[in-house]
């Protein structure tokens, strides 16, 4: 099981280098080189990252992506919802049809709880708590 992809991964390490710039502009040349990522790769990244408003673009000299938010208003949890939608450490679906089982499955009881509690802590972590860690 993977808790968090590469495009989520990829994502907030982008969004880290953008906070250290300090609401400089930073081109995705930059950002793949600094973090060694696929430039193409993160191009698709930063584009999904401006769909939900959390970067913004500038074409030319000078220009690149910044951060749309400020670095402590920008949680965890958020990057892994628009690149793997809401954590869920269980398949409760087999051929697009809920397991027979799901209402009385105490497993499954036990797993939501404790998806709670890793929601819970990856939306008190933010861009900025990783940063400060970071240094």
């Amino acid at each position: 099981m993977k808790l968090l992809t590469k495009h989520t991964d990829y994502a907030i390490r982008a969004l880290l280098v953008l906070a250290k710039k300090n609401n400089l502009f930073v081109s995705a040349r930059a950002i793949a080189k600094e973090q060694n990522m696929p430039y193409q790769f993160l191009r698709r990244i930063l584009q999904m990252l401006i769909k939900h408003k959390l970067v913004v673009s500038k074409e030319g000299g000078g220009g690149g992506f910044k951060l749309n938010k400020p670095p402590k208003s920008i949680p965890v949890e958020q990057i892994i919802e628009i690149f793997q939608g809401n954590v869920q450490f269980s398949e409760c679906m087999f051929r697009k049809k809920i397991c027979c089982n799901h209402a009385a499955c105490v497993i499954r009881k036990q797993i939501q709880k404790i998806e709670q509690i890793v929601v819970s802590k990856f939306t008190k972590i933010t861009i900025a708590t990783l940063l400060r860690d970071s240094i």
